[in-house]
């Protein structure tokens, strides 16, 4: 790989991160006590209605951040990073592992509520098996992968890879019974996709030029990219609120 194909990986992972962070740790922070009390009780009705929440809330949060994190690439990291010694080169090439990572940003939170479903019932062995391969066939993306896509290969693999252990955990969970979905989740999914689609076209068509973000001083694209992020999450918000949804939907004690 080329010189710098670090510290791209690494700055873009700082940014996919962010949302990884505060949306998966928070809800599997949430749904572990509540899910260990309802196996305690063997309250399988209502073990499953939390999961089912926290899953809804996943596709909720988790794809609009991703979608946007694709889609203004570029400014969030040429408002972040492109300074001194990191240079247009450096935003672009740190673009393509941001994207790449994004694809697989829902996986990796997914993760984080599906195996506390395990965890709760203090079956740990299975994860960790899941998880053993989640990591053999994310080593064998990367050789796959590394030739024509360079760094950005890397970090496509550990996003599909985090794809493929979500997919396996929710694979196990519905197999044993110990996650039944709860109607209305097709209806549910078309209309998040309409809404997340209907940002992506908003951020997309505002966003400006690249030339701009590449050289305009810090001081006009700090405020500029934080209204891009704004302007996103009222778009996504008002898509949402035509579709229906309210903020007492989603609402935990609705699932607990």
């Amino acid at each position: 790989m080329p010189t710098g194909s670090v510290s791209w990986l690494y700055y873009a992972d700082r940014l996919m991160e962010l949302p990884a962070g505060m949306l998966g740790v928070a809800l599997g922070t949430i749904l572990l006590p509540s899910l260990s009390k309802y196996h305690a009780d063997a309250n399988r009705e209502e073990y499953a209605r939390l999961l089912d929440w926290g899953l809804r809330m996943t596709v909720l949060l988790a794809v609009p951040s991703a979608a946007a994190l694709a889609v203004i690439a570029l400014p969030m990291v040429a408002a972040l990073f492109h300074y001194g010694r990191f240079g247009a080169d450096d935003a672009w090439m740190t673009c393509r592992a941001l994207i790449a990572y994004s694809i697989g940003l829902i996986g990796m939170i997914l993760v984080k509520i599906l195996a506390p479903g395990f965890y709760a019932r203090q079956n740990v062995s299975t994860p960790v098996k899941i998880g053993i391969v989640t990591l053999i066939a994310t080593q064998l993306m990367n050789l796959a992968f590394i030739g024509p896509l360079r760094h950005a290969g890397l970090a496509l693999a550990i996003g599909l890879g985090a794809c493929l252990n979500a997919a396996l955990l929710y694979r196990v969970l519905r197999r044993t019974g110990i996650y039944v979905p709860q109607p209305g989740w097709a209806v549910f999914l078309l209309k998040v996709a309409a809404a997340v689609g209907f940002m992506a076209i908003v951020l997309f068509t505002t966003m400006g030029e690249s030339s701009w973000w590449l050289s305009a001083p810090w001081q006009r694209k700090v405020p500029a990219v934080l209204g891009l992020v704004l302007l996103g999450m009222l778009a996504y918000g008002a898509c949402l609120a035509l579709f229906g949804f309210r903020p007492g939907h989603f609402s935990r004690r609705g699932a607990a």
